[in-house]
Formats: C-alpha cells, sequence, structure tokens
C-alpha cells in the first residue's frame, strides 16, 4: 500500500504544488493549511510521514512538532520541516523540537523525495529493530531498541529517533573513528556533504543527554577532520 503522506503549510500555492508532486510520485496525500488543523489531523489520522511548515498561523511547525513528540500516537511518525529559515540557529531549533529532518526552501522536488524516501527507509528500520527488543550493551552503555532509551550507569535517557541511529551505529564501531559521511550514509540513507552541518547539531543534541559536560566530553569525542568516536569504557 503507498504510503500516506501529510503536508502542512499555510502557503496554498507551495501546498498544492508539493502534493501534486506527492501523488506523482505514487504516495498518498493528506493536507492542512495551519499548524493547528496539521495536528489535529495528525492526532485522528494515520500518516507515515509529514511535511511541515515552520512559520504558520495559529501554531508554527516548532509547536507542532513539539505536540508530536509528546503524544503516543504520533510520536514516532518521521517529520521534515520545510521553511525559508535555513541559519544553523533555526536547524538546531527544529531538531530540539523533534524534527528527523530540515530542508531550506526554495528546494528541488527530486531532493525532497530523497529525504522522504531516506527516511521511511530509516524509520522502518527502527521499527523493525525495535520489535526485537534487543538491548546493546558496551561498558557503560545500554541502548534499549524497543524504547529508544541509552541507559549511561543505570541512568535512562530518551532519545530521539535520530539521536538513537547515531548513537546505535557509533555502537556498531566502538573505539573507532565513524567518518561524518559514513553517518550520513548509515543514519540518513543517502551522502550529501553539505549535509554534514545536520549532523552535527545531532550529534550536539546527543551530546547534551549523555555527557556531564558538553565541552569536555566523556565518551562522545570528535575525531579531527573525520568525525566521532565512542568510548563507553571511559
Amino acid at each position: 500500500m503507498p504510503s500516506n503522506i501529510l503536508v502542512v503549510d499555510d502557503d496554498n500555492e507551495i501546498r498544492e504544488m508539493i502534493c501534486a508532486d506527492l501523488k506523482m510520485s505514487g504516495f498518498l496525500v493528506d493536507n492542512a493549511s495551519n499548524g493547528e488543523e496539521g495536528l489535529l489531523k495528525a492526532q485522528k489520522n494515520k500518516y507515515d510521514l509529514i511535511l511541515l511548515d515552520v512559520m504558520m498561523p495559529k501554531m508554527d511547525g516548532y509547536e507542532v512538532c513539539k505536540n508530536l513528540r509528546l503524544s503516543a500516537s504520533t510520536r514516532d511518525i518521521p517529520v521534515i520541516l520545510l521553511t525559508a529559515k535555513g541559519t544553523i540557529e533555526d536547524k538546531v531549533s527544529g531538531f530540539n523540537s523533534g524534527a528527523d529532518d530540515y530542508l531550506v526552501k526554495p528546494f528541488d522536488i527530486q531532493e525532497l523525495l530523497v529525504r522522504i524516501r531516506a527516511l521511511m527507509r530509516r524509520s522502518t528500520s527502527n521499527t523493525s529493530v525495535a520489535s526485537s527488543k534487543e538491548v546493546l550493551e558496551a561498558g557503560a552503555f545500554k541502548l534499549y531498541q524497543d524504547s529508544l532509551e541509552v541507559s549511561i550507569n543505570q541512568t535512562k535517557k530518551k532519545l530521539t529517533p535520530t539521536e538513537f541511529e547515531i548513537l546505535y551505529c557509533l555502537m556498531q564501531h566502538i573505539n573507532e573513528a565513524v567518518s561524518l559521511s559514513t553517518l550520513l550514509k548509515e543514519v540518513w540513507g543517502y551522502d550529501a556533504d553539505e549535509d554534514v552541518r545536520m549532523v552535527r547539531v545531532h550529534v550536539g543534541g546527543l551530546r547534551q543527554k549523555i555527557e556531564i559536560d558538553t565541552k569536555q566530553p566523556k565518551f562522545l569525542h570528535t575525531v579531527t577532520n573525520v568525525g566521532y568516536k565512542l568510548t563507553p569504557w571511559n
């Protein structure tokens, strides 16, 4: 059955264009013209992914995303933010609200389709992995795949799906330097040099959850000109 996507954007022309392109690509599509309407639809219906504008009346995309992540029925729906606001601060705000990906307007529809398919593959992988209830353990870390949580020295922290995937990847390469391009391929499913900033933003969010002092990390280290290394036995 085709995947069902909700498009939430207050710009009628952009919303209609995206919906038309998605339908031509074989997706089922629903839409909403503001944040409140989008949130209500997401709570009432089942969607495989949500495309969410940021600057909207009544409720902006950040607030919608935060509300989606608070509800058991919507917290695992992949969300891509679509916005003209493209500074690193804007991206940090978007990821902190719970978004999985971030695409700056104007964008090419083919790039959007790549992002959608990559995120859906990752979401499907999360579902199948989570159903195994496997616990991945290394040093002070226990990674709970069914609940997207990490326990560090018996203290549990809830992770976003993207943070979980990054940590899962790093735990497959304990004490090894994992490149930014490897993380992009394994976590996001595609390779794009300009998106390394997105990796850094998510790693920053992960650090805030697993480190006592993010300026002097104990577990998650930056490897200059390469990427990151996890040392869970420190």
